[in-house]
């Protein structure tokens, strides 16, 4: 695990006194360090992605647990490893490490997260149901297209076919779904991860 560096440490400051723009800071730095290492277990980039991002929502909800600079980088990798393995028992598959360095690094991130904060991950199904909540305040048409883009993961023109509406109307009603999720749930998310998570 590499040093903090002065710059990290400021950011770190203002990220535990609530600053979106410093976890802006660390998802810039650490983001695709957790995707890729969450992809090295899964072999799925599609759950992987899920995980890395599930992992900086849980971040910024227990950023006031964090005492370390360090234990943010700790954080990030130990609950991405949690979720993996939860994710590869979920699913049956028994898989053994083969790289020592990763065995290694994983027990790495086990202590120092010990000494940087008490782990308590934050509990999503709060969080999960308000945004449930918010979806499901969308407008039926609305709502409909959205699930059908975020959830089914279907193509704009896919959709326009099934609903007999033109490609532009799908994606007015995904712009209106996003502003309004996005406003609804920014009182307990940073704008800039809410961008991130629904994003077009």
């Amino acid at each position: 695990m590499k040093k903090n560096t002065p710059n990290d440490i400021f950011h770190f400051e203002n990220f535990v006194a609530g600053s979106e723009k410093a976890f802006e800071y660390f998802f810039r730095k650490y983001y695709n360090h957790v995707l890729g290492f969450s992809i090295n277990i899964l072999n799925d980039e599609k759950e992987a992605e899920h995980i890395a991002q599930e992992a900086f929502v849980n971040l910024w909800m227990n950023r006031g647990r964090i005492e370390k600079c360090i234990g943010i980088e700790s954080f990030l990798y130990t609950y991405a490893k949690s979720k993996c393995l939860n994710c590869l028992r979920h699913q049956k598959v028994k898989k053994r490490y083969v790289d020592d360095s990763l065995n290694a690094k994983e027990q790495q991130l086990n202590h120092e997260v010990l000494k940087s904060m008490e782990f308590d991950a934050f509990d999503l199904v709060e969080l999960k149901d308000l945004i449930q909540q918010a979806i499901d305040n969308l407008p039926r048409q609305t709502k409909i297209i959205f699930e059908k883009k975020r959830f089914q993961e279907k193509m704009n023109k896919q959709i326009a076919e099934e609903l007999g509406v033109s490609v532009k109307t799908v994606e007015a009603h995904i712009t209106k779904a996003l502003k309004s999720l996005r406003l609804s749930l920014s009182s307990y998310l940073p704008i800039f991860l809410l961008a991130f998570l629904f994003n077009s």
